[in-house]
């Protein structure tokens, strides 16, 4: 079999498993050998149940006394039922639909049960355990077990399966990089690598399979942007965008002044617009800093000087609200100038009625969602095109809207605090800008770190903060319950919360694995007030603005990178009220509890990103992965700092030597190969 044959080519995939390892964009073997594991499993010591394991994951070794017996709930589900004695100690065990489990358990012999110790009504109880023999249990203890996303039908033993399967069929290129670099950085080769990141030995083994793949991700990356960047061509300008008065009226006629360093970069966007060539420029500020403003400033200028102007949203919620806003400015500011708004909700009606008013209007705002780049959709005069929270659309999607026009200036803006020296690299062919100081009308927001004893306390203060008026944020890491991992999850939180509030509020619930439709609404929901509270996976991170939310509570925070909790935190903090986030830490581990008080230290973005980056370790591999910024596959921009500094050292040194890569024909084949598999989103 080839690398590039079809999934359903390796034994026990059939046409079932096939569709479902396609919904997770498995489609071919090499699909299957870079479906990475999302994180590992390493079994417990078997342990004695006591108070301090409940609601944990734990093995236990109980001796089973009698028989299984199968009872039918009401709602004829079928329940085997068994108990387990630690000593004298008894614990419940329940499967459900799972009588094949019966014939497994012998009387009178002991096992290993792994899985979630509860305790109620004064017993001690297990459901739905795994169970092993106690030395077969000894030895599956001594590996670390892969953890695969999955969707629901497909089991985690399937996908290794598969895996393994593909490992023992396809011949596996051995090493992709120059061999120069491969012996100057004592890499695993690439084979090694991609088997031990499935099966890892041991962590040390793990450590350095993921510092290679890392590396290459990067490498191949870089080395596309600044081939790129080679051949690159300088658009003349031909654009005749002038500063006009109006501009500067709207600007003082704003309730509140813009900070130094939103003017400088408005100052920044106005003489490239007005230069010699087309130029792409990023602007970096920081949550809360108030770029949406310095966008519609760059757009209305455009406007008024007779051009079209275009922003992309990465939310149907936030561009329905830059409308508004965009609409209600310029008719407060008496201004004659067309907004349009194209979302992939709207009827056909509306979205021709819309593609009429921009035909007629030299002259246009035009803000939307990916629905700007559908097919049919045609703007006239388009100067400037702007890509709001940039990570969310792929390097394609934006070139596609930039298409739309005839070269118009670009610029792309991001709340993720990357570190100049990190930026300069991943954007080599933009120039930076960075929005830090927040607006003055802004109230820091306060912030604590608390553990699961204080949890009625939190429970308390967000009770105050409804009564108040306002509304609250709770954000978990998972969508539904999963028995490796132990984290709060969005479908059974929600349910606790209603049963400890008592239904007296309004909740809301968000996950991305819901349809966009239900997320629309969801999101629109508690934007107008009518849910109190939103119960959310890091979905909520970008694309809803709700000033009148003043508390962000984050469940199991030390599983996050404190890059994806400053992003978090800045939900709120947008409105006059004071703000406050909430962080649960469910770790014991001192080094979390170091890694979280940096949260409390400062509210600047750039601050948190660098001292996050001092902290980070290869202990940190897996539970803190960030969000919001590039998606590799396996790279992590901040843990992987170092070696993204190396990789683009080694491509500038490879560019320089041989611009077109006419001495590494190999090298070009293989980051052809690493572009079709899409190793990352830009």
């Amino acid at each position: 079999m080839e690398l590039l044959s079809p999934i359903d080519t390796i034994k026990g995939v059939g046409e079932k498993t096939t569709k479902l390892l396609n919904k997770l964009g498995v489609y071919t073997i090499e699909d299957i050998l870079l479906f990475f594991p999302r994180t590992y499993l390493i079994y417990p010591e078997v342990s004695i149940p006591n108070k301090d394991n409940v609601n944990s994951l734990v093995s236990i070794a109980g001796r089973i006394k009698t028989s299984p017996k199968i009872f039918r709930t009401r709602n004829k589900l079928d329940v085997l039922s068994a108990t387990a004695y630690v000593d004298d100690m008894a614990v419940d065990l329940a499967w459900f639909n799972s009588n094949y489990i019966k014939s497994s358990l012998e009387p009178g012999k002991i096992y290993v049960f792994y899985g979630r110790l509860l305790f109620d009504k004064g017993r001690y109880k297990i459901t739905q355990p795994l169970i092993f023999e106690r030395d077969k249990y000894e030895e599956i203890r001594k590996q670390i077990q892969p953890i695969y996303h999955l969707t629901k039908g497909l089991s985690n033993n399937l996908v290794l399966k598969s895996v393994k399967s593909g490992f023992e069929h396809c011949n596996i290129p051995e090493n992709r990089l120059p061999e120069d670099i491969e012996s100057k950085n004592d890499f695993m080769s690439y084979k090694d690598a991609i088997y031990a990141y499935h099966f890892p030995k041991d962590f040390d083994e793990l450590v350095k399979a993921r510092r290679r793949l890392a590396y290459e991700e990067m490498f191949f990356f870089i080395l596309n942007s600044r081939l790129q960047e080679e051949k690159g061509v300088s658009y003349p300008n031909t654009f005749n965008i002038t500063h006009h008065q109006e501009t500067d009226d709207f600007r003082k006629s704003l309730p509140f002044a813009l900070t130094n360093d939103q003017l400088k970069v408005i100052d920044d966007i106005s003489s490239d617009l007005t230069g010699e060539y087309i130029t792409q420029r990023l602007i970096q500020g920081d949550v809360g800093s108030g770029k949406t403003i310095v966008a519609f400033l760059a757009m209305l200028n455009v406007a008024l000087s007779g051009y079209q102007a275009a922003i992309m949203a990465p939310t149907e919620v936030l561009a329905k609200q830059h409308y508004e806003s965009f609409k209600k400015w310029v008719d407060d500011s008496g201004l004659d100038i067309p907004v349009a708004l194209f979302t992939g909700s709207m009827k056909v009606s509306e979205k021709k009625a819309m593609q009429k008013l921009v035909d007629e209007n030299e002259q246009c705002l035009i803000i939307g969602t990916h629905a700007l780049i559908s097919e049919g959709r045609t703007f006239g005069e388009l100067a400037l095109v702007i890509t709001d929270e940039q990570h969310r659309f792929g390097v394609q999607q934006r070139d596609k809207l930039s298409s739309k026009g005839n070269h118009p200036h670009i610029v792309v803006m991001s709340a993720t605090p990357i570190p100049r020296t990190l930026a300069m690299i991943l954007y080599g062919n933009m120039h930076v800008s960075a929005i830090k100081e927040l607006p003055a009308n802004r109230l820091p927001i306060k912030t604590c770190v608390i553990k699961e004893s204080m949890r009625a306390n939190a429970y308390k203060f967000v009770s105050d903060e409804i009564a108040k008026g306002h509304q609250v944020y709770i954000i978990c890491p998972l969508v539904e319950a999963s028995e490796t991992t132990e984290a709060q999850n969005v479908t059974d939180y929600s349910k606790k919360l209603k049963e400890h509030f008592k239904d007296k509020y309004q909740i809301g619930v968000l996950h991305g694995k819901m349809k966009p439709a239900e997320k629309n609404q969801v999101m629109d929901d508690f934007a107008n007030h009518k849910t109190d509270i939103l119960v959310s996976t890091t979905v909520v991170e970008v694309g809803i603005n709700v000033p009148n939310a003043t508390v962000m509570m984050i469940e199991n925070a030390n599983r996050f990178g404190l890059a994806a909790l400053h992003q978090l935190r800045g939900r709120v903090g947008r409105g006059d009220a004071q703000s406050y986030c909430i962080l649960m830490n469910s770790s014991s581990d001192n080094h979390e509890s170091e890694r979280l008080n940096i949260m409390l230290k400062s509210n600047d973005g750039f601050y948190i990103a660098k001292e996050d980056l001092k902290l980070r370790g290869p202990g940190d591999m897996f539970g803190v992965r960030q969000s919001g910024e590039f998606s590799f596959k396996v790279a992590d921009i901040y843990q992987d700092a170092d070696e993204l500094e190396m990789a683009s050292s080694d491509v500038d040194e490879i560019i320089k030597k041989d611009p077109e890569l006419e001495k590494h024909p190999a090298l070009r084949s293989t980051l052809n190969s690493f572009l079709a598999n899409q190793f990352y989103v830009l």
